[in-house]
């Protein structure tokens, strides 16, 4: 079958990358999350400082991008790129290098429109992680030692901005289940559930392909 892909979409404090680690685990792959991040910068030649800022970011200050874009580029010296706002020289340095990784070997990677930017690959299945608020309040609660409060409003946040990305980037809609091949609860099924769902899947379509 060649390299495969598993790209996770998730809600934020649903588990998405816990779950991409328990499937790195049992797949024997790697799991890029902020990886990616210093991937495309030694590609692109942008500074990480740079990156770190934009990262999954739609927008940016005009200002901002006119006085960085003075000194932050060296690698990507084409004209188009050079003239691009630098919210789109991070998103285009991004989908250059996942496209690249998965050239190269079988792989997970979280967040950061990989299904968008890898829909003509043969052998990618896309996923998306979503609870209810409940479930990610306590994830968030317990995973950075915050109140109720800044919690569920360090949810919204993120949400927001996770899906102004994605649909800003990519031709769909961040959390619509026909963007996706599967979209799970990890509320009701549990992360270890979701590992197993995914693994499952997996082995179903590859049977129906021979």
């Amino acid at each position: 079958m060649g390299n495969f892909v598993i790209t996770i979409g998730r809600e934020f404090g649903s588990g998405g990358l816990d779950v991409g680690r328990m499937l790195s685990d049992k797949l024997g792959v790697k799991c890029y999350d902020k990886e990616l991040l210093s991937m495309a910068v030694k590609e692109s030649g942008l500074c990480q400082e740079i990156f770190e800022n934009h990262d999954e970011k739609p927008t940016s200050s005009f200002l901002y991008s006119l006085v960085m874009d003075t000194y932050s580029v060296s690698g990507y010296t084409s004209a188009p790129f050079l003239d691009m706002p630098l919210n789109h020289k991070v998103f285009l340095a991004q989908f250059e290098a996942i496209k690249n990784l998965a050239a190269k070997e079988s792989c997970i990677i979280v967040g950061r429109c990989a299904d968008y930017a890898l829909a003509e690959h043969p052998n990618c299945l896309n996923v998306f992680i979503h609870a209810d608020m409940e479930f990610r309040v306590d994830h968030i609660m317990q995973t950075y030692d915050l109140s109720k409060e800044k919690a569920a409003d360090m949810i919204h946040k993120t949400d927001k901005k996770r899906a102004s990305y994605y649909n800003y980037y990519s031709s769909k809609k961040w959390g619509d289940s026909r963007s996706y091949h599967l979209t799970l609860d990890s509320g009701h099924l549990g992360l270890q559930g979701c590992s197993k769902m995914i693994l499952d899947y997996m082995d179903i379509r590859k049977n129906n392909r021979k």
